[in-house]
């Protein structure tokens, strides 16, 4: 039995000193702007599903799947199964943009989901494989297609890393785009949340389009997020959306759906504008399309197509892998009603998070739409910012529409980045990963795969309350203040 342990604590150690040569490896050879590896220390040698397993042979719950690229998990056999069938057939891998029968059937696939009014008169352009990117080529059709050059976007905004994208996005420095406020109930730009600060928003975002004097022309489109991701977890209402479609179809002015995160199933409905009914002008699609492989696309109403051949282009956009790849997941989503699943099982979750925010001060927030989860912390000492309230007495949510989750006169305090980083490590120590988001990283966000199970499910949310209960405890005992090693919070997908 000694010999047995003996053996057993030397596989474990040397399973150690594989996984720290790797990491001391990267910090000495990568670029300073790798994110994620500063938070998560992890190597990850084997994963299925919802299960990661580092080099160390530590077992981890993942709740970031690839920013949300993997919405069946880690290694789903229908995905490895369409992958395999296109190595074994001799396939080209890449065709740049020729036709190919694993292309054609990525696209009927993709048309089957589409909102009906964009389905019957769609147009497909593939990217090269970042969501970025599809968003560079978003703006250049509608641009090209208006005559027009000026964009609006919305504050608290996140498209992408290129030069575009980022213009576009709540952390711009060089501002090209106009910035419109983002209505939401615990921060709200307005100070009143609930339906009356997303009228607010409505009526700044006409004012500022048809006064002459604004200083903003009418732009060559609007690009919106169903669920403002790395902006925090936040959800558009419905009744908003659907009043950004009336307003820019009115003025002739294309709406885009950023779709990158939001898309699959994620928010409890196949595209996070399904929730309202929309039908958007551009749909920005990347991240789960691919099955857990690089694809971006931009799918588009016909009479926007007024490219020249070449007017935008990739080497990548013919990624036969991640056509199957996607194939397989988008139809292994519908056909299994997992957006359905993520609307029962996602209101399931928020529900029991909800009572960490009535447990311990510093859950500000809690708030979500399906599987796209936010918990918010604060400083519970903080000074209070103004009233912040929720939906006005007498107007409820509608117990379908978006959980922003905020109560009436519960006015927000300051967020609290350095309590979330806190949180996540201790989320890693008990076999958890979690992503952080918000407009100070002060919120920790939650993007489990669809097909997690409700054990999984009770799994995760154990490891998520007993983690904030260690990182409240630890600042109410030794009060404020990051450990020197502390890296700076995760970014981006």
């Amino acid at each position: 039995m000694a010999v047995t342990e003996s053996v057993a604590e030397g596989a474990r150690e040397e399973a150690r000193a594989v996984h720290e040569g790797i990491l001391r490896r990267q910090s000495a050879r990568e670029s300073a702007a790798r994110t994620y590896a500063r938070a998560l220390p992890i190597v990850p040698v084997r994963a299925r599903g919802l299960t990661i397993e580092g080099a160390d042979g530590r077992r981890y719950l993942d709740c970031l799947s690839g920013a949300g690229t993997l919405a069946l998990g880690h290694n789903h056999p229908v995905v490895l199964e369409a992958i395999r069938r296109v190595l074994d057939s001799g396939a080209p891998l890449s065709v740049l943009d020729l036709a190919t029968p694993v292309k054609d059937a990525f696209t009927t696939e993709l048309f089957r989901t589409l909102p009906p009014g964009l389905a019957d008169r769609a147009r497909v352009q593939f990217c090269g494989p970042a969501g970025t990117d599809a968003v560079e080529a978003a703006f250049k059709l509608v641009r090209a297609a208006t005559g027009r050059t000026g964009m609006l976007a919305f504050t608290g905004a996140y498209h992408g890393m290129t030069a575009a994208a980022l213009a576009a996005s709540g952390g711009a420095g060089d501002v090209r785009v106009a910035r419109l406020p983002y209505p939401q109930d615990y921060r709200c730009p307005f100070g009143v949340g609930g339906p009356r600060g997303a009228e607010l928003s409505a009526r700044y975002t006409e004012s500022l389009l048809d006064d002459p004097k604004s200083g903003v022309p009418l732009p060559a489109g609007m690009i919106v997020e169903p669920v403002q991701g790395e902006g925090g977890v936040i959800p558009a209402p419905d009744d908003w959306l659907r009043r950004m479609r009336r307003i820019t179809a009115d003025r002739s002015v294309p709406l885009i759906a950023d779709e990158v995160q939001t898309g699959v199933g994620r928010t409890g409905a196949f595209w996070g504008v399904d929730h309202s009914g929309v039908t958007p002008d551009v749909m920005v699609l990347s991240k789960a399309i691919g099955g857990s492989l690089p694809l971006a696309v931009v799918v588009y109403r016909d009479d926007l197509d007024v490219w020249r051949p070449g007017a935008h282009a990739g080497t990548f956009r013919g990624n036969q892998l991640a056509m199957a790849a996607g194939t397989a997941t988008l139809a292994h989503v519908r056909e299994n009603g997992l957006a359905e699943r993520a609307a029962v099982l996602g209101s399931r979750m928020l529900t029991r998070l909800r009572a960490l925010r009535d447990e311990f001060p510093c859950v500000g927030d809690v708030r979500g739409r399906g599987l796209m989860i936010g918990l918010e912390l604060v400083d519970p000492e903080g000074e209070r910012t103004g009233p912040g309230e929720g939906p006005l007495a007498g107007e409820p949510d509608e117990p379908d529409g978006p959980t922003q989750g905020a109560d009436p006169g519960r006015s927000p305090r300051p967020a609290d980045p350095e309590l979330a980083a806190a949180v996540q490590r201790e989320c890693l120590h008990r076999g958890l990963i979690v992503e952080l988001g918000g407009r100070h990283a002060g919120v920790v966000r939650l993007l489990p795969p669809l097909t997690i199970s409700d054990e999984q499910a009770a799994a995760v949310l154990d490891r998520l309350s007993d983690a904030v209960a260690a990182a409240a405890r630890h600042r109410r005992d030794h009060g404020r203040g990051r450990r020197r090693d502390d890296g700076p919070a995760p970014r981006r997908g």
